[in-house]
C-alpha cells in the first residue's frame, strides 16, 4: 500500500513539474507569434456554396 502511494505521488509530482515547464514554454511561443501576427498578411476566407452543389443519394 505504501509502495502504491509512493509511486503515485512521484508520478503526480513529475506530472506537475512537466506541466510547469510546458506552460512556461507556451507563454514564450505566444509572445513571439503575437508580434508576428501584425506583420503577416491576412488570408481571405470564402463562404461555401452548399445550395448549388449536388449530392448523390446513398443506396
Amino acid at each position: 500500500m505504501i509502495t502504491f502511494f509512493t509511486i503515485l505521488f512521484i508520478l503526480i509530482g513529475l506530472n506537475a513539474i512537466m506541466m510547469v515547464f510546458s506552460l512556461k514554454g507556451t507563454n514564450q511561443v505566444t509572445k513571439k507569434t503575437t508580434s508576428n501576427v501584425s506583420t503577416a498578411s491576412e488570408s481571405k476566407i470564402y463562404p461555401l456554396d452548399l445550395i448549388s452543389s449536388e449530392y448523390k443519394k446513398a443506396v
